[in-house]
């Protein structure tokens, strides 16, 4: 049975307001939440972004819920560095906290001011990471040349065991290659067909790990709110590739996102004001073998959205249904 999770968006909300807002996904009935990692916001009206890290230990402490995050070591993280985050979170929270390891955005990446390469280079270094990772992980020294440095590092706190490395993709082809390194996929929806392909090759190239999908949504008494949170909040995230890696600023992401219309806005996010109707759709991602989903209200006011998952969502979502037609 698929599992439902919180996303905790720091783009948009302060790291004490999303620490209570996490603390009530808890008491609504949320098992497990996953959080992002940016260093800026996707718009200038969003106007936050906590450090994860941080934010996760907190977090972590209070609640019993299992976290993850999906982070890009190479540019802004050094490999040895996320390795030892991650291993501090594991040792003191076992079994409870996964990181998800991807190419990164130059939204991100940028301030380091080294140069944002193509994404067959930020692939390749990528696995390197991956591997420097996993090498200090199982308690290695690890000196490596290549696309990363590392120099006789050592982690000296580890965990029991290792947390799980899943491989973020948004496509096919990064999902087949995830397949060759990661203990899991995750990806978001894009509509059911494509995340029905990226799952697809994940799996028909070999991978055999747990999969997740993190969903979009906008929910609200009527359609004109929804669609005018979904505007308001998360129309930069709409863009067609490669642009949501390649920008730079949240004004370029501005700029560029200004006249995304609402029809491409709601390709990439369930806009609704009928908690059945969610369900339903919901359903049909459950219908693709998904074994997690976790659910992003891009509202930067998550308290209706907790209420309503509490009293009528999660409830629903908790009670077996008939496969939903898709």
């Amino acid at each position: 049975m698929t599992d439902y999770g919180f996303h905790a968006s720091h783009e948009q909300i302060s790291p004490g307001q999303l620490l209570e807002d996490v603390q009530r996904a808890e008491r609504a009935g949320f098992r497990m939440a996953m959080c992002s990692d940016h260093f800026a916001p996707w718009s200038a009206a969003q106007g936050e972004s906590g450090f994860s890290w941080a934010w996760l230990g907190a977090a972590l402490a209070t609640t019993a819920l299992r976290f993850g995050t999906v982070c890009a070591p190479g540019q802004r993280y050094h490999p040895a560095v996320v390795a030892q985050a991650a291993a501090t979170l594991a040792q003191m929270f076992p079994d409870r906290f996964w990181l998800a390891l991807g190419t990164g955005q130059n939204m991100n990446e940028h301030i380091t001011g080294d140069k944002w390469v193509d994404k067959s280079t930020r692939q390749a270094r990528l696995e390197e990471c991956v591997d420097v990772i996993r090498r200090l992980h199982r308690g290695e020294e690890v000196t490596h040349h290549g696309l990363v440095e590392v120099d006789h590092a050592r982690i000296y706190s580890l965990p029991e065991s290792p947390p799980t490395l899943l491989g973020p993709a948004l496509t096919p082809a990064t999902a087949e290659r995830a397949a060759g390194w990661a203990d899991g996929l995750i990806t978001i929806n894009q509509g059911l067909d494509e995340t029905d392909r990226v799952l697809r090759a994940y799996r028909d190239a070999g991978g055999s790990g747990p999969t997740a999908v993190q969903i979009h949504l906008s929910i609200a008494p009527t359609l004109e709110q929804a669609r005018g949170i979904a505007r308001e909040q998360w129309q930069n995230h709409a863009l067609d590739d490669p642009l949501p890696a390649d920008l730079a600023t949240p004004e370029e992401f501005d700029a560029a996102g200004r006249y995304v219309p609402d029809d491409k806005i709601a390709e990439g996010v369930i806009v609704t004001d009928s908690v059945p109707e969610l369900v339903s759709r919901l359903r049909q991602y459950e219908d693709l073998g998904v074994d997690e989903i976790y659910l992003h209200h891009v509202a930067a006011d998550q308290g209706p959205f907790l209420k309503l998952a509490e009293q009528e969502l999660l409830p629903a979502l908790h009670r077996p249904g008939p496969p939903s037609s898709t």
